[in-house]
């Protein structure tokens, strides 16, 4: 048991980034592994760096949290000396910056998302290695290997903000039902030119795919459930 709880926090995740006619959309998951052991089943993957600009994290918790924390701090920096808010773009090159020049010692992929008014919303995916990848949707973590083709079915052009949140859901929750290594409740943040929304769906609110059981706190609601007849009859000796 010492070695499990000496093992690494890892993200196995579903997060993703969807942009919609005015604005952006992030998502995840919240399970949080070591080994076999869930760690923390409720944890936040989304991580604010500015006022306008968030990132999704997957791979190494760690390296993820001192990544997200460097950006954050370099950005508070730039923010001064500017005099206005930092732009996506900056946020993403920041992050691809220390993920590229630290690619022999980190093991974490990030989704940079965010608004600004120059070029609204913005959509950035850096992966293991440090590469920087501007496109209209991206997905990543150990559940996007379930969901390239229902991306490559589902997503549109010039979706609303509400079809674009009800994708991601939807995409999340998917990929829970596949993915041993996702799981809990879905977060999203949807940023546009009126500010941040955060909004959360409790893991038994999400609809259950592929014959899923429904969720239980305890061994003992199952147990409670049946009749008297079926429930099992103490062992003595």
């Amino acid at each position: 048991m010492e070695g499990l709880h000496n093992a690494p926090h890892s993200m196995g995740t579903t997060i993703i980034g969807v942009t919609y006619d005015g604005g952006v959309v992030l998502g995840a998951d919240s399970r949080t592994s070591t080994g076999m052991y869930v760690a923390n089943r409720a944890s936040d993957k989304i991580t604010q760096l500015t006022d306008n600009v968030y990132v999704c994290r997957s791979g190494s918790a760690a390296d993820s949290q001192i990544v997200s924390d460097y950006v954050r701090y370099f950005l508070e920096q730039h923010t001064i000396q500017l005099g206005e808010p930092a732009t996506v773009k900056v946020a993403a090159n920041l992050v691809r910056l220390l993920s590229y020049q630290n690619k022999n010692m980190l093991q974490t992929g990030l989704i940079v998302g965010g608004w600004d008014k120059y070029e609204g919303g913005q959509i950035y995916s850096i992966p293991l290695g440090g590469t920087i990848l501007k496109e209209p949707f991206t997905i990543g973590g150990s559940g996007s290997s379930y969901l390239y083709g229902f991306f490559d079915q589902a997503w549109k052009e010039g979706m609303s903000k509400e079809e674009a949140e009800k994708l991601v859901v939807k995409a999340v929750s998917l990929a829970i039902a596949r993915d041993g290594a996702s799981g809990g409740v879905v977060r999203t943040v949807i940023i546009n030119a009126d500010g941040v929304t955060r909004n959360f769906y409790p893991g038994d609110t999400l609809p259950l795919w592929h014959e899923e059981l429904e969720a239980h706190n305890s061994l003992l609601d199952i147990l409670s459930s049946g009749s008297s007849a079926e429930s099992p009859v103490p062992m003595s000796t």
